[in-house]
């Protein structure tokens, strides 16, 4: 009994020990860690994949929503392991966070819409740089706004299937890059249909990489708005990523100078001192797009649209200016420098006034800082005294009396 009451006391004591030893190491660890701590013990246990498709893997598995659509709920498995995200071992609750075992929680979405709008915030978890750029674009503030058929992130990259679209580098790869018309004609069909017939849009579907396509001009994530005057203003500088690049214009034959030679006119001045001076004010002066159109480029020698057709150009013009006559368009060089294989006669009246010119006016200019010299001369330099010759005066001298009195 007695060493009973020993062994009692004994392990009593160690308990107490341990346990104040516990709190004391709790305490000088501070707040911090025992948040973490937590935090750790309170996280939601990673279920696998397995698990998820072990139902969602199967045929024509769907579910019924409120709004009586049917949302598809089937994966296919071989499809979501070739995708990026399957590639990259991301697991189907690392995006259904809410999500965490069956059964599942009870479904608050009532449309597929809803289910995309519930789930493209999860976006961010990896692609934080992107979503926020996305905050600033046309589709969330017209989301904001209330319009729920705004592109989220899902619209464009399906989660499930989305492969790799970018190398190492960052750069497009090229498959992707001829599916971005496509992409976009989800929402904007009138648009891609124009596109598509135009000289960029021909272009792209015959596989040719090196013509504009949708995110060239309107950006990727950060979308802004075409129609504001900041848009407009700014495209002059947008055409000219591509066109004053020597390499890429000199595979088709077409001239490098389409910003210098626009800006140089006054057209092109307006418009280039509205977008550094009030880059949100309309200007009635025509950009690209004017001539040229949006989605409808046209090849210059397009009979009906191109403008190296005269008939078709003086059409332009008279969008602007309703007097113009059919000689009117005479004065335009189509973007081209003078030389004597573009514009020789131009080419040449420019040479002989740069000779010309010169010579005239160096020589004036020498004769007027020759005679100002010699002015500056005569103001500063102080006058010599003039010296004054004294010459004897001559007078005259009396006759004698006897020769005065022999005239007599």
């Amino acid at each position: 009994m007695k060493r009973l009451r020993t062994v009692l006391f004994v392990t009593g004591l160690v308990i107490c020990i341990v346990s104040f030893g516990f709190a004391f190491s709790e305490a000088s660890a501070g707040p911090g860690q025992r948040v973490e701590a937590a935090v750790q013990s309170f996280a939601p246990s990673q279920v696998e994949d397995s698990v998820c498709l072990a139902c969602h893997n199967k045929d024509g598995f769907s579910v019924k929503l409120d709004s009586g659509e049917t949302l598809s709920l089937t994966i296919n498995t071989d499809a979501y392991k070739q995708s990026t995200h399957g590639s990259n071992d991301v697991t189907c609750v690392t995006c259904h966070s809410d999500i965490d075992g069956f059964p599942h929680p009870k479904r608050t979405t009532e449309t597929l819409r809803d289910v995309k709008l519930k789930y493209y915030t999860s976006c961010q978890q990896c692609h934080a740089k992107q979503f926020t750029q996305t905050l600033d674009s046309v589709h969330q503030k017209s989301l904001a706004a209330g319009n729920k058929n705004a592109a989220v992130c899902a619209d464009c990259h399906n989660p499930h299937t989305q492969k790799k679209i970018i190398d190492d580098l960052g750069t497009l790869l090229p498959y992707a890059r001829l599916q971005i018309p496509e992409t976009c004609a989800k929402c904007h069909s009138a648009i891609y249909y124009t596109y598509k017939e135009s000289v960029h849009g021909k272009a792209l579907t015959e596989g040719n990489p090196d013509v504009p396509t949708c995110i060239d001009c309107h950006g990727v994530h950060n979308i802004q708005d075409p129609t504001t005057a900041t848009f407009r203003n700014s495209t002059p500088y947008l055409c000219a990523k591509c066109h004053t690049n020597d390499a890429l214009m000199y595979k088709y034959g077409l001239s490098t100078q389409v910003l210098n030679t626009y800006v140089a006119d006054f057209h092109g001045t307006t418009v280039v001192l509205f977008d550094k001076t009030f880059p949100d004010q309309p200007t009635n002066k025509p950009v690209c797009t004017d001539c040229h159109g949006f989605h409808d480029v046209a090849r210059v020698d397009d009979p009906k649209k191109g403008l190296s057709v005269r008939e078709n150009l003086l059409a332009r013009c008279q969008k602007c200016h309703p007097d113009a006559t059919a000689n009117f368009p005479d004065s335009w060089l189509s973007h081209y420098i003078p030389s004597p294989d573009k514009y020789p006669m131009v080419y040449y009246i420019n040479l002989f006034y740069k000779f010309f010119i010169p010579a005239v006016l160096i020589p004036m200019l020498i004769l007027v800082v020759m005679d100002f010299g010699r002015m500056m001369i005569n103001r500063f330099r102080k006058p010599k005294p003039v010296e004054v010759k004294k010459h004897p005066v001559k007078t005259k001298k009396s006759k004698p009396a006897d020769e005065e009195s022999r005239h007599d």
